[in-house]
């Protein structure tokens, strides 16, 4: 049995522990914004933050989350997260948008951290997160946007 929070709620799994948090997100908990890219930790679509820093779920057993306080893109709040949703809406970050939920939570996980991020900051922060359509001009500057509406 893994016991731990979810978006501010306590939860109680009975899976194996091994079980990918990814997994029990979706399939057990119905929490499908976090996506499946890789399975092995190289892509970043599947991030979450555990314990206020970005994770890839693909690759966490639940069983290492006792206690653990768990945030998806469906529990996303706070001045970071939408200094980022209003700055990738803005400048049209998305195209298909597989990656998005990852690339936020990445994000965000950075501005908790670094208001003010130079690009090498944001490139490290944002490194491992694939972009499908190549986006990343455009990400890297909807993060400075976000940082600017955060200073501001």
């Amino acid at each position: 049995m893994a016991n731990f929070t979810v978006n501010g709620e306590d939860v109680a799994l009975d899976v194996p522990d091994d079980t990918p948090l990814l997994w029990a997100l979706r399939d057990d908990l119905r929490l499908t914004g976090t996506k499946f890219g890789c399975g092995i930790a190289q892509c970043g679509a599947c991030t979450v933050m555990v314990d206020g820093m970005p994770r890839r779920s693909c690759v966490t057993p639940v069983g290492t989350l006792e206690g653990a306080s768990v945030e998806t893109i469906e529990g996303l709040e706070g001045p970071e997260a939408e200094a980022v949703q209003s700055a990738w809406v803005q400048i049209d970050v998305p195209q298909c948008g597989w990656c998005q939920s990852g690339q936020v939570m990445s994000a965000v996980g950075l501005l908790r951290l670094n208001r003010a991020p130079s690009d090498d900051d944001i490139d490290n922060a944002m490194a491992g997160n694939v972009c499908r359509c190549a986006t990343y001009v455009r990400i890297r500057q909807a993060i400075h946007d976000a940082a600017a509406t955060l200073e501001g």
